[in-house]
């Protein structure tokens, strides 16, 4: 049974390929690069999502795919490029990276081109099982700047909060899901154990640095700009867009969905606070320059 990850040298796909070893799953990763780092022991297939030539070639032999594509202006034309190749060679299981609530943001460029991903996998007959993971908790591994110096946790998260997830629970979700029976035609939403709003999640990090952490607030137009110091502009707008979506209509836990996961992984979700204490550890570790 081979699997083919794409996505696989990413923040979540590297994960996913980390839980299908322990799986002694058989895979191989579509690469764009003969350099690209991949683990040891791991097949790789020269390709890129929008030439449908080099994906056909790299499913050539699969049994499974595990469809993760990068928010890109061009997301959907990857997804349906590669959804099409495998209902062509007829897949025995696709298993798709989606967004949870994907349905109630549809004013967003990103979850709009999952949606109509989703939307292809359920109109035809390749066995599918869709993953619908939160916000992820490691984001905010990037923010040791603002935490440590500014004293401000800058994501505009709102009071009401969101249900922020592990990436590794989200990979081992995922590898269950293709290594194991049970689980065409679900659809999981992938959410961690609490609610987190902007001033709970600074809570949180003035416990673990030892120091006062303020919340910055919900000021989008400031947030964007701030956005487009760092990423296109296109980008900017469109997490600009998912924060506000977050605003006002919430990511929080649906009813049911902390069971479900529970079940599915065999332990309860990850939290917070652990990831903050073991991110604050790593920074700790991180020689500081001259």
């Amino acid at each position: 049974m081979k699997i083919l990850v794409t996505g696989g040298t990413g923040r979540v796909g590297s994960e996913v390929v980390k839980e299908l070893q322990k799986r002694k799953a058989d895979i191989r990763l579509l690469v764009r690069k003969n350099d690209a780092p991949t683990p040891t022991g791991v097949e790789t297939a020269i390709g890129d999502l929008l030439d449908p030539v080099s994906v056909e070639k790299a499913m050539n032999g699969v049994d499974k795919l595990y469809l993760l594509n990068a928010v890109l202006p061009d997301e959907l034309t990857q997804g349906l490029i590669a959804y099409d190749l495998a209902k062509k060679l007829r897949l025995r299981h696709v298993v798709y990276h989606s967004v949870f609530r994907v349905e109630h943001f549809k004013d967003v460029p990103h979850f709009a081109s999952k949606l109509a991903i989703e939307s292809a996998l359920r109109e035809f007959d390749i066995p599918f099982t869709i993953i619908r993971p939160n916000y992820f908790i490691q984001n905010d591994a990037t923010l040791q700047d603002a935490l440590t110096k500014s004293g401000i946790y800058p994501m505009p998260l709102g009071q009401v909060g969101i249900s922020a997830v592990d990436i590794r629970d989200i990979a081992e979700a995922a590898a269950i899901a293709l290594t194991s029976d049970g689980h065409f035609g679900k659809t999981y939403n992938l959410n961690g154990p609490e609610v987190l709003s902007g001033p709970k999640i600074a809570s949180i990090w003035s416990r673990v640095l030892g120091k006062e952490i303020r919340y910055a607030g919900d000021d989008m137009d400031a947030f964007e700009q701030q956005m487009r110091k760092k990423a296109p502009s296109w980008s900017a707008f469109d997490i600009r867009m998912m924060f506000q979506g977050y605003l006002e209509r919430g990511f929080v836990a649906e009813d049911g969905d902390l069971d479900t996961l529970t079940k599915l992984l065999g332990h309860a979700p990850r939290r917070y606070e652990d990831f903050a204490r073991e991110t604050f550890v790593k920074w700790q570790a991180i020689p500081k320059a001259a």
